[in-house]
């Protein structure tokens, strides 16, 4: 049976304006955007003009089960922070903990309106198949880092294992390889992996850039240019490329990343917290490159809000440029959509169109902060005066992974038991 949504009001990052409609909902798409009463069906969401409909949030990149990791080494310079109080706590991560881990992280980002995320870390099996337990979509790699004289072939193997087992499963999981930095992997072993994408027909989810030391090291050690590397190494090349970070980009270079194939992911929280710097978006934005926007781990944000993103991210560049049009709500709306969809493989996500995927938000325009709301303002409230808070709903393909409070797919009271259980056992000395 369908579902209709009655009287909404539609916006995707796409919309010149809002606007009221009936949006019916059958067999997982969106079946009709119809004007706003003429919708019928028997199960009927009556929505009053009250609440908005956008598209699915897209954290594009994240470590999900870093929330067991949340406040640890807090206000470390990253190099210091990784190596003296992440690393020697992953070191003691165990397969169960990936599972509550990540499904704690997606009890925080579905009541937020996140339906999709970008992931990059270890076991990440066990990350598939807590999102697909939860009924949300997931672009996922499998980190490779050098294994010094052994190489990568053993961890680029199980890299490749990931893909052929996972990827496009139920629809809901898309799979990269994921080379985790230039500093991790030499330039060889990078286009070793980008080779293997290739063969593979998949894409590659890579930081990049993301601290002024990242970019010594290319100049001075490698002796590359950072844009010359991506182009040696084959990432440029690749079916789809996610560059996460991507900070330290000279302005001038940008226009030879703008491929419709490679995605810059904005990370501004986390890269502010940890002092890495601000990424030039708004030259991005210019130059023509595709940008998404992630929250980074929780051990290094420390949320998982991709509304903080969007608000931060149309706030703080205004504020460093001088320019108070330097991103409009509008691309910031689309970044967060539309565009994390697009990098990390599906192709259907993001609009609010007939016959695209039904990864929808459900918002509560009817609180005090969007008095004064219409047609013609609302991406502005929704970016700048809007939250996670005022998410009421989250649907995937048409089905709901959280409505008001309650989560039909996840057993929150189990969940935070056991990601409590497991935070004390990592932390044991």
């Amino acid at each position: 049976m369908g579902l209709l949504l009655r009287h909404v009001v539609v916006l995707d990052g796409e919309s010149e304006r809002a606007r009221f409609a009936d949006v019916a909902v059958e067999g997982g798409r969106i079946a009709a955007v119809l004007p706003a009463g003429k919708g019928t069906g028997e199960n009927v969401v009556e929505c009053y003009g009250k609440t908005a409909i956008i598209p699915g949030l897209v954290n594009a990149h994240t470590h999900a089960v870093m929330v067991l990791l949340r406040g640890l080494g807090e206000e470390k310079p990253l190099m210091d922070w990784l190596q003296k109080s992440i690393w020697p706590v992953e070191a003691r991560l165990r397969r169960e903990h990936f599972a509550w881990g990540t499904k704690q992280a997606l009890l925080e980002m579905v009541s937020g309106g996140v339906t999709c995320f970008g992931d990059m870390y270890f076991e990440m099996e066990q990350t598939a198949q807590a999102a697909l337990d939860a009924g949300v979509r997931a672009g996922l790699c499998r980190g490779i880092i050098s294994a010094g004289e052994e190489g990568i072939g053993d961890r680029l193997e199980n890299a490749c294992d990931l893909v052929r087992n996972w990827h496009g499963r139920e629809g809901l999981i898309s799979v990269q390889l994921g080379p985790h930095a230039p500093y991790t992997l030499s330039p060889e072993q990078l286009r070793v992996v980008t080779d293997a994408a290739r063969e593979l027909g998949v894409g590659v989810h890579i930081h990049w850039l993301e601290t002024e030391w990242e970019k010594g090291y290319i100049l001075e050690q490698l002796k590359r240019d950072p844009v010359d590397l991506l182009e040696e190494t084959g990432i440029l090349d690749a079916p789809f490329a996610v560059l996460a970070h991507g900070v330290w980009f000279d302005p001038e270079a940008l226009p030879r990343i703008a491929r419709n194939n490679l995605t810059v992911v904005h990370n501004p929280s986390s890269n502010l917290k940890l002092g890495s710097g601000i990424a030039p978006v708004p030259e991005m934005l210019r130059a023509g490159v595709h940008v998404a926007l992630g929250t980074d781990g929780a051990a290094s944000n420390n949320r998982l809000d991709v509304w903080g993103e969007m608000r931060m991210t149309a706030l703080l560049h205004k504020g460093c440029r001088r320019d108070c049009t330097a991103i409009p709500a509008r691309d910031v709306l689309r970044m967060a959509t539309l565009e994390g969809a697009r990098a990390l493989g599906f192709s259907d996500v993001g609009l609010i169109r007939e016959g695209w995927q039904a990864d929808l938000v459900l918002v509560d325009l009817d609180a005090p902060h969007y008095v004064g709301w219409n047609e013609g303002n609302l991406v502005q409230y929704l970016v700048y005066a809007g939250s996670a808070m005022d998410v009421t709903g989250t649907m995937v393909a048409g089905k709901w992974v959280y409505q008001n409070g309650c989560f039909p797919t996840l057993d929150a009271e189990e969940i935070l038991a056991a990601s409590r259980s497991a935070r004390r056992e990592l932390l044991e000395i």
